[in-house]
């Protein structure tokens, strides 16, 4: 057994466990933490969006510097989501899985969506846009409406609306001529330029490794095709420009088990960005047709497509993917 550590640093916070959506005490209750002063301004913000409040990132925690994760899946196995992906407990050095049998994505993570989930000393020390849109994504997965969302749905629209809110909070708050909300207002398009490529090349494997099942190919052969896929999907990825700044711009991983996770991200954001396109690319009323959409508990892309065209009739939805 050989220990495994992929560093990663991806945009994806997932568990959306139940939450309390409480009025926040005040912040003089809580003992001052890295990034507290602009943590507590972006979820007074998120609140004049149309937020209901959580008790996320209201404190600190020094014994937790990360939630540390193993996901991992078969060499010739593609799930549909993280949710799909085989999981167990790992360490700060890494994960006790046997690399030649799985593909491996070892995901130390900043925060994840409880309601009342600290800041860890690796979410504190991230670089300012990264927390700026890692507070709302984890917000918006307490939300009322988004609670017991699909992980596809609910993590894409997590991811929109994170990049949106951190966005217009970096407007107001650093102005508009700041590097910093120069950097946040391109994220929600380099992530929509992203998705294009990751789903692509999702299908791309997943016919691949149909072709094994139907026994068209041998393993050895899917094998040999599939290190020349990840090789094409690395530098497809890597040419997207300019460089994010909240996000990996290509899986933090290359195999199965990275590219599955991703693609719980990446899958329905096109349709949601749509949306965001709709609303004239306002902020709030965005944020607000997210959850009536959500409020209707879609659970799959028929779902997503009907209640995007009953709230917009004149919209003129896009053919499915394949």
């Amino acid at each position: 057994m050989s220990r495994t550590l992929h560093s990663a640093a991806v945009l994806a916070l997932m568990l959306a466990a139940p939450a309390c959506s409480v009025k926040r005490p005040a912040a003089t209750a809580y003992p001052s933490f890295p990034r507290q002063d602009v943590i507590l301004e972006i979820k007074d913000f998120q609140r004049r969006l149309g937020f209901q409040d959580t008790e996320n990132f209201l404190r600190y925690s020094e014994t937790t510097r990360a939630y540390y994760r193993c996901y991992y899946t078969g060499k010739l196995e593609l799930p549909a989501s993280y949710e799909e992906l085989q999981l167990t407990q790992g360490e700060a050095e890494g994960c006790s899985l046997d690399e030649k049998q799985y593909d491996i994505f070892f995901y130390p993570i900043e925060a994840v969506a409880t309601g009342t989930t600290p800041v860890t000393p690796a979410m504190a020390q991230a670089p300012l846009e990264r927390v700026l849109v890692v507070v709302p994504h984890e917000d918006f997965h307490n939300q009322e409406e988004a609670q017991g969302a699909q992980a596809e749905i609910g993590e894409a629209a997590a991811t929109l609306i994170g990049f949106l809110t951190a966005s217009k909070f970096s407007e107001e708050k650093y102005g508009p001529s700041s590097q910093t909300f120069r950097r946040l207002n391109r994220e929600a398009r380099l992530f929509l330029q992203k998705t294009g490529i990751v789903n692509g090349f999702y299908d791309k494997l997943s016919t691949l490794y149909a072709s094994v099942r139907s026994g068209e190919i041998s393993e050895q052969e899917a094998l040999a095709q599939k290190r020349g896929v990840f090789a094409q999907l690395q530098r497809e990825c890597s040419a997207i420009t300019p460089d994010p700044a909240s996000f990996n711009k290509c899986p933090a991983i290359m195999n199965n088990a990275g590219l599955a996770f991703d693609m719980t991200y990446t899958r329905y954001y096109p349709l949601l960005f749509e949306l965001y396109a709709a609303q004239g690319q306002d902020t709030k009323a965005t944020l607000q047709s997210v959850k009536h959409l959500l409020a209707t508990r879609p659970q799959s892309e028929n779902d997503l497509r009907n209640a995007l065209g009953a709230a917009f009739p004149q919209r003129q939805a896009p053919t499915p993917s394949q």
